[in-house]
């Protein structure tokens, strides 16, 4: 009787406030954070965090207050941030098995729909990536073959800058093409002219996406994505650039079903087609057309973008400290000379620009979030318990500059990876291509390439900055972090 007569008297409004408040309640109740749950900061009821950053400085800072493992709630989801080389460590090698896993990001999802290499799991990721590994080495007896490639690329390169004249250009989508030609001769069997302007587009529409893709406008996208789909925002773009792209390699797989011959593959898009010949009664393997364009951009995103930032933020650092430079360039002199082109033998010759490589590794800090993973198994870490399927994310800029590894992790200082002596020492905490199960697939050409180009260009160059134009030290934060556009000179040697 008594609840009878209270709603009775309830108007419109008096609804509206009593479904907010049921709404509020059961809020309240299903994101409730357990004690033995991260903490984090306090979250607003429907959003969460959304209002605290998304950059790794902000990460830093919530470490600081809460702890080298904690939690944000976004929407109704949570995802774990783990800090620190230590804490890091743990989660990526110690405990091997139990982070091995992709959540779903609704942003990329989209488009790379859970197959593929980077963003699958189980059974086809296995396979894909296994498959990838083999024949990323296949191809022209592997690693000389890639040294090859680089090779003959430095020589387009050099010609490309020395073709500048001495006057002020921006070097961006020219290393991009450069660093994107070695993995696109794998894949497509061909090398893309600098005059291209096709393949100019698709690389500036792959630096604008993921540029983008590290906004927290963009972001929101992950939190609502079916309110989202339908408005506008950078998250449009990214999804538009993303199919211009696929559109893209789309034509380049219709070319090779028409030339294909089992017998001859020339590249990593002929084998794979036999190799989906061979998988037709394994469905599950996911050996089919559509996991193919998936493969092609994961291998193109991951041996172009990362080698070529890293190699832009390198000819920052030379600009701004021209001692390093000329050191480098000593080194270079004395072990390889003027009349022949380096090689991967002589790395072990050159302590100290195989640091000088590191260290812009390290500062560059170049993927500082690494790539979102997922608690394969209930996982202790810290003394919390992670359940099964939450969101993980290691914060690798905090394992790059983490005060208790590194002597001046905020300077550029190439004697981190020096010994006493002047030897090249190898860091445990240098791990700017992640750790685990879920490495960068990339690793070992990103290094083949990183040293050969650089050490081509000083032989060949000095770079110097224009007057009163010294490229900023401060990168700009997207899914990456890259130095902010620069020109400068290529002074011929």
């Amino acid at each position: 009787m008594i609840f009878q007569a209270l709603f009775d008297c309830m108007d419109l409004s008096s609804w509206l406030l009593f479904s907010f408040l049921v709404l509020l309640l059961a809020d309240v109740v299903i994101n409730w954070r357990p004690h033995s749950f991260p903490p984090g900061p306090l979250a607003i009821p429907f959003l969460g965090n959304i209002f605290t950053g998304v950059d790794y400085k902000a990460m830093e800072k919530l470490s600081q207050q809460y702890g080298p493992v904690f939690s944000l709630r976004r929407g109704s989801e949570r995802t774990v941030f783990i800090s620190g080389y230590k804490m890091v460590k743990e989660a990526l090698v110690n405990q091997l098995d139990s982070f091995v896993d992709r959540p779903i990001v609704p942003l990329f999802h989209v488009v790379f729909k859970g197959i593929g290499i980077a963003l699958s799991n189980g059974y086809l990721w296995k396979k894909q990536r296994k498959f990838a590994n083999t024949h990323l080495r296949y191809f022209g007896d592997g690693q000389k073959t890639l040294e090859n490639y680089i090779h003959v690329e430095n020589n387009f390169l050099c010609e490309a800058f020395k073709d500048e004249q001495e006057k002020p250009f921006n070097p961006h989508f020219i290393i991009n093409n450069a660093i994107s030609n070695i993995i696109s001769s794998v894949v497509f069997g061909h090398r893309f002219e600098y005059s291209d302007q096709n393949f100019q587009r698709i690389l500036k529409l792959d630096n604008d996406a993921v540029l983008l893709a590290g906004s927290p406008q963009t972001q929101l996208y992950d939190v609502f994505p079916g309110l989202m789909k339908h408005l506008p925002g950078p998250h449009q773009t990214v999804h538009d650039n993303y199919r211009q792209i696929m559109d893209f390699l789309k034509q380049e797989v219709e070319k090779h079903k028409e030339e294909w011959n089992p017998d001859d593959p020339r590249d990593f898009i002929d084998v794979y087609l036999t190799e989906m010949e061979k998988n037709k009664e394994d469905p599950q393997a996911g050996f089919n057309i559509e996991t193919l364009m998936v493969c092609i951009l994961d291998l193109i995103e991951a041996g172009t973008e990362t080698s070529a930032t890293t190699l832009r933020w390198a000819l920052v650092y030379m600009m701004n400290y021209p001692q390093i430079q000329e050191k480098v360039q000593s080194e270079i002199d004395r072990v390889i000379g003027e009349s022949r082109q380096p090689t991967l033998a002589d790395r072990p010759s050159m302590p100290f620009t195989d640091a000088v490589i590191h260290e812009t590794q390290r500062l560059g800090n170049i993927v500082p979030m690494g790539f979102p993973k997922m608690a394969s198994k209930d996982t202790t870490l810290a003394g919390y318990i992670i359940p099964k399927g939450t969101a993980i994310t290691t914060i690798l800029a905090s394992v790059l500059f983490d005060k208790d590894e590194w002597e001046t992790p905020d300077v550029f200082n190439p004697g981190h990876f020096l010994d006493s002596e002047g030897r090249f020492r190898r860091r445990e905490a240098f791990l700017p291509f992640s750790a685990g199960k879920r490495v960068c697939l990339g690793e070992q050409l990103a290094k083949m390439e990183l040293f050969l180009f650089l050490t081509t260009l000083l032989q060949r160059f000095t770079f110097c900055p224009l007057p009163g134009e010294t490229p900023s030290l401060e990168g700009v934060q997207g899914f990456t972090n890259s130095p902010a556009e620069f020109r400068m000179l290529a002074v011929p040697r």
